[in-house]
């Protein structure tokens, strides 16, 4: 942005129209002084003769006219649909594709008419809860080893032949009745390197954390990073003696109960995990998905 006294600031075309019009200098000799094009001392003097000093401001770009903008009967139902619905822009686009509204448009729609996100209002009242986006405090430990994030995630086992990604939702929800059981994917990540240490373990009690722990340990050491604490969920298994005693002199620390997302490095990894490796391909077999963890992880 220019300062106050620049040669085409308010002030600037002040001086330039009154050279021309008040002092009567020539077009191009104002345009030579102030730097600029006859065209546009030409316009400023114009300017200055029909309006005088106030039509020396910055004017709007906006177009005196709009053809194509949405007409503001569909704006109104747009708006309409946002309250009454709760519905984002997608469904509402969905829902007036007579109107052909591409999302887009409808959140520039929302956006215009003040419209917060859906996560900023109450569920079930639709009244504005947040005046703005969450500050996010991201921490991040000065050494490796400093603290280890562990967690476990729950990953339903794949059929022989397939699950639903391959034959169908109508087959899947049938061996799914039939109960294939589950994986437990026990995960350690380290803060600062963002180190991944996991293992398909077949529960999640005590003594397998413990175990599962102890093996994460010695794979951090064997790459010279010494555990010093370690964060985990209020999970029973993380509460036992039995991964008490696997952690030792290990300080151990747990989460708020129900803010996961203290343990958020964690969660994040197992996004990464899950979208990247668990549901990355279809594949006939749980035996197969598993012989692709290991590649992954040393990747």
């Amino acid at each position: 942005m220019s300062h106050a006294n620049s040669p085409l600031s308010e002030t600037g075309r002040l001086r330039l129209a009154r050279c021309v019009v008040d002092q009567r200098w020539p077009l191009r000799r104002a345009a030579e002084r102030f730097g600029v094009s006859v065209t546009t001392a030409r316009r400023w003097a114009d300017r200055y003769r029909a309006q005088g000093a106030a039509g020396m401001v910055d004017r709007s770009s906006r177009p005196a006219s709009s053809p194509q903008r949405t007409a503001t009967r569909v704006e109104r139902r747009v708006i309409g649909l946002r309250v009454t619905r709760r519905w984002g822009p997608a469904r509402i686009a969905f829902h007036l594709r007579a109107q052909r509204l591409a999302p887009s448009t409808v959140h520039k729609i929302l956006h215009r008419y003040g419209c917060p996100p859906l996560a900023w209002t109450d569920p079930a009242t639709g009244v504005r809860l947040r005046a703005g986006r969450r500050q996010v405090r991201r921490y991040e430990h000065a050494e490796p080893g400093d603290l280890v994030h562990v967690d476990i995630k729950k990953l339903g086992r794949i059929p022989d032949g397939g699950g639903h990604k391959v034959l169908g939702r109508a087959k899947g929800k049938r061996d799914r009745r039939r109960g294939m059981g589950y994986w437990y994917i026990h995960n350690a990540v380290d803060d600062r390197t963002r180190l991944a240490y996991s293992e398909l373990l077949t529960d999640e009690r005590k003594d397998t954390a413990a175990a599962f722990w102890q093996r994460a340990n010695a794979h951090f050491a064997s790459v010279g990073i010494t555990v010093h604490r370690v964060l985990t969920d209020n999970g029973s298994c993380y509460r036992s003696h039995a991964f008490a005693a696997a952690l030792g002199e290990i300080t151990h620390k747990r989460t708020r109960p129900y803010r996961p997302q203290t343990n958020g490095k964690a969660e994040r990894f197992i996004q990464t995990l899950l979208r990247e490796w668990a549901y990355a391909r279809s594949c006939r077999s749980s035996s197969r998905r598993d012989r692709m963890l290991a590649p992954w992880l040393d990747y």
